[in-house]
């Protein structure tokens, strides 16, 4: 079975734990789905001028996953709310649509490097006829954003409807 990577660093190093058909992502089609790479930036500007703090946010990558007779999924990845994020629910118009929603902050910054509850209730105006699918919550420590705060949050904004929140283990049918 393949292996779809963001870039060819990521592909030498899985490459270099055994695994032998590792693809760099651009498009691809596999058993029907069709998988798009999309943008996206694991933090803000100011933190990738830093240099270390680069190298550590490392690429964010997005993917798209397009199947006849099936819901278009977005997964957005480890990414703050860009450009690339609006382009690619104006291009792609996805039935659900997959935030890491944790708002993990890093040392001497007060924005985070991944999306938080803002986020959730911009892609509910974004993407009005979408499911979002809120993870990435409550399992390291940087994370600033719990379950329970987001659930709030969206019932405070009358979004519950639009919004899941799985827990941990749980799967979700579209």
């Amino acid at each position: 079975m393949p292996l779809f990577v963001q870039n060819k660093e990521d592909q030498k190093i899985i490459q270099s734990q055994g695994f032998k058909d590792v693809r760099v992502l651009t498009q691809a089609t596999f058993e029907g789905i069709k998988l798009t790479k999309t943008g996206g930036q694991h933090g803000t500007d100011a933190m990738y001028r830093i240099p270390k703090l680069k190298a550590g946010l490392g690429e964010a990558m997005g993917v798209v996953f397009e199947a006849a007779g099936h819901e278009t999924v977005y997964v957005a990845g480890d990414t703050i709310w860009r450009s690339e994020v609006d382009q690619a629910i104006q291009t792609f118009k996805p039935d659900v649509i997959v935030l890491n929603t944790g708002n993990a902050l890093v040392d001497g910054f007060k924005e985070s490097i991944i999306m938080g509850k803002e986020d959730t209730y911009h892609a509910t105006q974004k993407a009005p006829n979408a499911k979002v699918v809120a993870v990435h919550m409550d399992a390291i420590n940087h994370m600033s954003v719990t379950r329970a705060e987001l659930a709030e949050y969206v019932k405070d904004k009358g979004i519950q409807d639009k919004v899941l929140i799985p827990i941990d283990g749980e799967t979700l049918s579209f």
